[in-house]
Order: structure tokens, then C-alpha cells, then sequence
């Protein structure tokens, strides 16, 4: 099986790694692991949809072939007679902390989904790289005083909190910080005074950012309306977003938003906006939108009156150009850079706020709610306003506020990560199955004689793959086959890469 790299075999580029894998899986181990299968060439082949994945999920059971016109099975074959037994198939998770590969595949196709509603295609008309663009980011208000890194213009550090005059909380804490904080300084995001900061008030947030943000949008849309008096055109606001963990533990949000006309006859159709609207009228809009937009939430037994519910004051609207010009504007940025920005935070999560998101249960959730820890209080601000107390309807309260209690181990959390309104670019969905129908595709055998035949008589042989599979278990079942497939999976996105550089290289 040739690899492209000369006449090496993967078996030849497996061999290769053995030595520098020595230190984690003895050599011994790993040549066992490619020696007792008769056809290791084939078995790469058969984990390669998950070679890369760091917890493949096992599924066995029986896999039809289906011809499609008459519902005739052409094909039958259980996992036994598969290479393990069984069939691997990629964890799917976002998050970069617990699988890099599927990560880089959901960045990846994040990436492609922004810069379709930038440029086009994917189903998106080339006409949107026309249309007024905005970047907008939009965070949480303050709940108390943390550490931060700060910079002058040049990029030199500056003094986290400066005061002049020296006084303390009612804690003994003081409210000066005089020290020069780098960005990976553990303590920038914690509190200066864990007992002064409100981190109820922040969980409560956490939760409820997702109606902030849909009332943000509405809110934008009626201010949309004064705009299509002037212009006597329908418009409408397209966006993507996605969330992100500040180091204190709140979210925050970043969305592109883009201006459309609209046809009432035809609201599929994203239509060019009529000339003279610029993205500086829509970032003002936004802008307009974001500081009125508020709400205090239902009523809570620990805060009868709610909590009030309203963004920060770091709302940043920047347009969006289409590519770089001479005229450096620090106001704008390039859609390639705003594409690949949201792309990169839509495989984080709590990771940046110190805590590594696992759901929590009664018996476990104790080990996480450390009352030293800015981490360790958000999340027992989490499990106590989220348990129900007596005298609550459970319906009522599950739909409320038993959600903070679901999504403690996401610091309060419960929204998508990555969203994206309806007539923006293509989905998520869209561009997995298209994937999944180039592998399918190019996996599948030659056809056999009578295929060919048929096809020459033009009878129709599409054909559909019918799956009876059921849960066998997660991950390889050794470590020596984790470290030969990933190591085979890093050689193929190794020539991917080189591919699209020489291309791009070709092009250029």
C-alpha cells in the first residue's frame, strides 16, 4: 500500500516512529501489534474513518448493501469477518482537550461554514461577499474585580489594577494589584477577593446568555426596520456565533453578522442590500442593540426579585472587508481572519477558566467544589441554585432553573456553542455528509461484471448502505494499536497539508 512518500509501505512509516514511541509503549508491543494481523495494510485501511480519534467508539453487527430502486439486498457482511471484529468510528467531540483530531475536524468544518457566508458557496450565492459584514463581540458584565494581563499600544506589559489610594474590602483584601501579569499567569481571571465576588450572579449569566442573545437579535431587527424606510428595501440580519470561556469562568460571544435583502415571495434567497448601506451603519445598529437589550430573570427562592441579565460594557462591532488593502484600519479585519478566529474558539470550553468539563452527579460533584478555588465556587454557585426546593413543580423547575444544576460542570453553560441562524451559509449536517459520501465513495469496490453491465443498459444501480449495528465499547483495544493508528492518521494529514502548501505554493 503506497503512502506517497516514495515507495514506503505504511508498514515502513509505522516502523519508522517505533523508536520515538519507545518512551510511552515498549517497540516489543508495537511490532506485535502490526505482526499478528495477517493483512495490517488492511486493518489500517479498516480504522482509518477513526485512526486519528483518541476514544473510537467500537460498534458491531451487520452492515447491507441495498439497491436503492428495488430494495433488493446486493450485499451482505457481519463485523466478524472485519478486521477486530468490529468497526471504529470517530468520537465526534469538539473539544481539542479530549480529542485533537475530532477537534480539527469540527474547526475545520467550522471554518468552511463561516467563510461560505462570507464568500459563498456551499450553496451560498458569491453575491454575500458583497454584502456589509460586522464583527461583533459582546461579553458578560463585571461580578466582581479579577486579575487581568494588560498591555500599552507597543505590547508592554502594565500593572494588573493600579490604585492610588491603598484601601481594602471588608475582607482585608486589598483592591490594588501591582503586578505585571503575563497571559499564561494562573492567576489572571481569579478574583481579588473570592467571598466579594458574585459568582451566583455569574452562573445565573452563564445560563441565561442565550435569550440574551435572541433578544439582542430582536432588538437589532426592529432597529433594522428605520433602515428599510430609508432605503424602501426588505432587509435582514444573517449570523454565525460562537461562545467563549473567559479565564473568569464567564462567557462571552463572538458573531459575524451579515446584512441581506429579503424577497417576502422568496425568503430562502439571500439578495444583495440595497447600495449606500455600509457596515459601519449596521455595526452602530448592533451597537444600539446590545447596550438596550436587558431582562431580570424569574424569580429564584435564594433571590425573590431575580437577577438582572444584560451585557457588559465591552461591546466591540467591527467591519468585516473581504481582503486586505495598503490602508491599515485597526477598525476592520479580513474575513479570512475573522473565519479562522471563531473557527479556533469553537473547539474550547471550560479548559480556559481552569476546569475540564465533566459531568457532575450528587456523588462526585464534592471533589469540584473546592471554596479556595475561583473554579471550585462557580461551580457549587451552579449545584445550589440549581437543586429544586420543596414546594416546586419538577416540570417547572427542570425547565428553569433545574438546567444550571444539568450544566454545573459547564460553569452554567447550556447553550450550543456554535450557532448559526437560518439562512446564513450551509450546516454542520451538510458538510458531514457530504464528507461522509467522498469516503463512502471512494472506498467502495469496483463493481462487479454484471454491475457493469447493467450500467452499459442504463438500468439505474444506486445503491444505499443499511447499518444494524449496536454499542460494542470506546477506544482500541490496545495502546499499541492507538499509537500505529494515530501514528498513521498524523502521516496522512502530514500530506494533506504538504499537498494543499505546494498547491496553494502552484497557484500562486
Amino acid at each position: 500500500m503506497s503512502t506517497g512518500h516514495g515507495s514506503a509501505t505504511v508498514e515502513d512509516l509505522a516502523a519508522r516512529r517505533l523508536s520515538r514511541l519507545a518512551g510511552t509503549t515498549p517497540a516489543a508491543d508495537l511490532v506485535a501489534a502490526a505482526g499478528r494481523r495477517e493483512d495490517f495494510a488492511g486493518w489500517l485501511l479498516h480504522v482509518t474513518p477513526a485512526a486519528g480519534c483518541a476514544h473510537p467508539i467500537r460498534l458491531s453487527g451487520t452492515v447491507f448493501r441495498v439497491e436503492e430502486a428495488t430494495g433488493r439486498i446486493t450485499g451482505e457482511r457481519h463485523t466478524a469477518e472485519m478486521p477486530d471484529g468490529l468497526i471504529y468510528t470517530a468520537c465526534g467531540n469538539r473539544r481539542a482537550s479530549v480529542c485533537p483530531s475530532c477537534a480539527e475536524t469540527y474547526r475545520a468544518d467550522t471554518f468552511q461554514l463561516v467563510t461560505a457566508g462570507l464568500v459563498g458557496g456551499k450553496g451560498t450565492p458569491a453575491s454575500v461577499a458583497g454584502h456589509p459584514c460586522v464583527f461583533l463581540t459582546v461579553t458578560a458584565p463585571s461580578f466582581g474585580p479579577v486579575h487581568a494581563h494588560r498591555t500599552d499600544r507597543k505590547g508592554r506589559p502594565l500593572p494588573c489594577r493600579p490604585r492610588r489610594d491603598e484601601t481594602s474590602c471588608e475582607h482585608g483584601t486589598e483592591h490594588a494589584c501591582w503586578e505585571r501579569h503575563t497571559a499564561d499567569d494562573p492567576r489572571v481571571g481569579r478574583p481579588l477577593c473570592l467571598d466579594c465576588y458574585d459568582h451566583p450572579h455569574q452562573a445565573v449569566w452563564n445560563l441565561h446568555v442565550g435569550e440574551l442573545w435572541r433578544r439582542t437579535m430582536i432588538a437589532a431587527t426592529r432597529n433594522l426596520r428605520q433602515l428599510e424606510k430609508l432605503t424602501g428595501a426588505k432587509l435582514r440580519l444573517s449570523y454565525t456565533k460562537v461562545a467563549e470561556f473567559q479565564a473568569r469562568g464567564a462567557v462571552h460571544l463572538h458573531a459575524l453578522v451579515r446584512l441581506d435583502g429579503r424577497d417576502p415571495a422568496a425568503t430562502h434567497r439571500s439578495l444583495p442590500p440595497p447600495p449606500g448601506v455600509s457596515a459601519a451603519q449596521i455595526a452602530q445598529l448592533l451597537r444600539c442593540a446590545a447596550v438596550e437589550t436587558s431582562f431580570t430573570t424569574a424569580p429564584h427562592p435564594a433571590r425573590p426579585e431575580g437577577w438582572p441579565i444584560g451585557w457588559g460594557e465591552q461591546v466591540d462591532p467591527r467591519p468585516v472587508r473581504l481582503a486586505p488593502r495598503d490602508l491599515d484600519d485597526a477598525a476592520e479585519i479580513t474575513t479570512t481572519a475573522v473565519a479562522a478566529y471563531l473557527a479556533k474558539y469553537a473547539t474550547k470550553a471550560t479548559e480556559t477558566a481552569g476546569h475540564l468539563s465533566t459531568r457532575l452527579r450528587p456523588d462526585t460533584v464534592r471533589s469540584y467544589t473546592d471554596h479556595t478555588t475561583h473554579t471550585g465556587r462557580q461551580i457549587d454557585a451552579c449545584w445550589r441554585i440549581g437543586q429544586r426546593p420543596g414546594g416546586w413543580d419538577p416540570e417547572e423547575w427542570s425547565a428553569s432553573w433545574g438546567r444550571l444544576w444539568r450544566w454545573a460542570h459547564m460553569l452554567g453553560f447550556a447553550g450550543h456553542f456554535s450557532t448559526r441562524s437560518r439562512r446564513y451559509s450551509t450546516t454542520l449536517t451538510a458538510l458531514r455528509q457530504a464528507r461522509r459520501d467522498w469516503q463512502r465513495s471512494h472506498a467502495s469496490p469496483r463493481p462487479a461484471a454484471e454491475d457493469v453491465e447493467r450500467l452499459d443498459e442504463g438500468e439505474d444501480t444506486t445503491e444505499v448502505v443499511i447499518s444494524s449495528l449496536h454499542f460494542a465499547g470506546i477506544g482500541w483495544h490496545t495502546t499499541a494499536d492507538a499509537l500505529l493508528a494515530n501514528t498513521a492518521a498524523a502521516q496522512a494529514r502530514a500530506r494533506r497539508r504538504a499537498a494543499r502548501e505546494e498547491l496553494a505554493t502552484t497557484t500562486a
